[in-house]
């Protein structure tokens, strides 16, 4: 049944589907597990992958549907909501059908964004534990990463304290790392802007090495990108014995294998790397697995996730990190490359409220009530906001896929709004669906889900945009160029520098790249809405994440540690001291 969700919020929708939402017995039998494959916490459920995908290893792999979405304002745009209610709407229509979408970070859950749970009826259940730690692994990576940092800085002040002989005495070579180039840090899951620029280390020589240092929001941690591309265990292990955490003073790579913490780091993460089953409100599985921050950490739903829902389910749903620009791009060029799959279609999400924001509307200020154009109709903001759908919908066709544009409705939205988007995504050569999974749930999802059952018979011709053998300044000028649409690129001299080394070392010629913009505009300046044209991308340098394999141009400002707003989430969240429920989540 839908619930009303114009009365409702929606952790009291979540409480009310929770009510008959399958434990993990019962999922076993509805999905045809082993018992030595469902691995019980409480009234969720971590799946055992190994075993799940030697049993069906046989077994064809079902469709595989990604869903990205338009350049966002800075709401979201619903690419969660729009996976839930697919899946409702396909499971509506008797398929079988799953989901594989992130765990959401507890800054965004506790400031402005939200839980990333989707919304109104096309929600993820239970809703407390999915924004609140779940099974524990973000908890495991901060772990993980933080143990690194550990063994960094107690190794930086043994070589300090002691000479070589002592050092030997303790089994222990010196590493003689550069205090200047220390390229780990510290992680912690809020926003917390007081934490961006610290020193460590004050005190005596035994408490520390003294220098600067500094937070970065947990789900940027290289750990999370590990998790969300590691193939399994032995590859998750041999990844996190290659992350650099810092140079020598001969400007040589220090490793966690060099400081013998890999092996450590990867027993924190040893439950970690299997999925969450959770459920929709309407009670079609859902794995849950790595985290957003799709700027560095890859901000997908794990290659493990995918695999073992293509061969558990005949459509797996998976969603991307921000826009087609950024998300798809690295599930394009990335992820599959990766994991070796190859996606049927992609469900580019749009909203009138974006499409109006991009035809000039005013600005769209998180924590601020919509402006009026927003909440009235204006067909001529949407038709002219709809050049950045276009652009989106190109990037899609560019992979030899045919997407389908799902229009996430809300209730402010006329006829003739939503005619206009039709027009110009039809024109463009894409498939669209009004969708209203938010309001009626998979009953709402119908349209959709047939369009993407049709869009999944479609013949593909999939095709990546750049060789692996093409040079990394090649790759992030076609990357600027084709994706974003800029006229080039422009690099500082260190950026250059760090560029040409990568590209002359054979190490790092399969790296991928992983580029580092905003997510609100397709340019590097997030204020520049629609297709912005006449600029160039300016790359200003470019940070190594050798155990995930990826190379980072940064182009802009961007921050690995949001801040919290004045008016947070968190002020509005309670518990319920005679039940123990929380409330205020949303």
């Amino acid at each position: 049944m839908a619930y009303d969700a114009t009365k409702m919020k929606d952790f009291e929708i979540a409480e009310q589907a929770e009510k008959n939402m399958p434990m993990p017995y019962e999922w076993a039998d509805k999905l045809g597990l082993q018992k030595d494959e469902i691995i019980p916490m409480g009234r969720i459920c971590k799946l055992d992958f190994m075993k799940i995908i030697d049993r069906l290893k046989d077994k064809p792999d079902g469709k595989y549907i990604n869903v990205t979405a338009i350049t966002p304002t800075p709401l979201g745009e619903g690419k969660t909501t729009t996976t839930l209610g697919l899946i409702e709407g396909l499971g509506k229509r008797g398929k079988s059908v799953g989901a594989a979408i992130r765990q959401p970070s507890g800054g965004p859950t506790m400031n402005i964004k939200g839980t990333a749970a989707g919304g109104g009826n096309a929600l993820a259940i239970p809703m407390t534990e999915f924004s609140l730690g779940l099974t524990g692994d973000l908890n495991d990576i901060m772990n993980a990463h933080n143990l690194g940092m550990v063994a960094l800085t107690a190794r930086m002040q043994h070589e300090r304290n002691y000479d070589d002989a002592e050092l030997a005495k303790r089994n222990l070579r010196r590493l003689d790392i550069d205090p200047t180039n220390v390229q780990f840090n510290w992680i912690i899951d809020f926003c917390a802007q007081a934490l961006r620029n610290i020193v460590i280390g004050i005190g005596g020589k035994m408490d520390g090495y003294m220098m600067q240092s500094k937070f970065n929001i947990a789900v940027s941690s290289e750990i999370m990108a590990i998790l969300a591309v590691a193939t399994d265990l032995k590859d998750m292990r041999d990844r996190i014995g290659r992350i650099v955490v810092a140079y020598d003073k001969k400007g040589n790579p220090v490793t966690t294998e060099d400081l013998e913490v890999a092996g450590a780091m990867t027993a924190f993460m040893r439950n970690a790397i299997n999925p969450t089953l959770m459920s929709s409100a309407e009670y079609q599985p859902v794995l849950v697995h790595a985290g957003p921050f799709a700027n560095i950490a890859i901000g997908q739903s794990s290659i493990i996730a995918d695999r073992i829902a293509l061969k558990m389910f005949d459509y797996n749903v998976t969603e991307s990190g921000f826009a087609a620009d950024i998300g798809f791009e690295k599930f394009w060029n990335v992820k599959c490359r990766f994991s070796g799959l190859t996606p049927n279609v992609s469900v580019l999400t749009a909203t009138i409220r974006a499409l109006k924001m991009h035809g000039g509307g005013p600005a769209v200020v998180a924590g601020r009530p919509l402006p009026e154009e927003y909440v009235k109709e204006n067909v001529g903001l949407v038709e002219k906001g709809c050049e950045n759908m276009v652009h989106h919908i190109n990037n899609i066709r560019k992979a030899g896929i045919n997407p389908v544009v799902c229009i996430n409705a809300f209730h402010t939205d006329t006829k003739d709004e939503i005619a206009a988007v039709r027009r110009a995504a039809e024109a463009a050569g894409a498939r669209c669906a009004l969708s209203e999974h938010w309001a009626k749930g998979g009953d709402g999802a119908l349209e959709l889900a047939d369009a993407v059952v049709d869009a999944c018979n479609d013949k593909l011709e999939f095709k990546y945009l750049y060789p692996l053998e093409m040079p990394l300044r090649q790759r992030v000028e076609i990357i600027a160029k084709e994706v974003y649409g800029a006229d080039g690129v422009t690099w500082t001299a260190e950026a250059e520098a760090k560029a040409k080394r990568f590209e002359e070392n054979p190490v790092y010629k399969d790296f991928a790249t992983m580029m580092v913009k905003t997510h609100l505009s397709l340019s590097d300046d997030p204020t520049k809405k629609g297709v912005p044209k006449g600029w160039v991308l300016p790359v200003r340098d470019v940070l190594i994440f050798a155990g995930a394999k990826f190379l980072c141009p940064m182009t802009g400002t961007i921050s690995m540690m949001p801040g919290t707003s004045s008016d947070p989430a968190y002020r509005r969240i309670d518990v319920d001291t005679a039940t123990g429920k929380v409330m205020g989540l949303f």
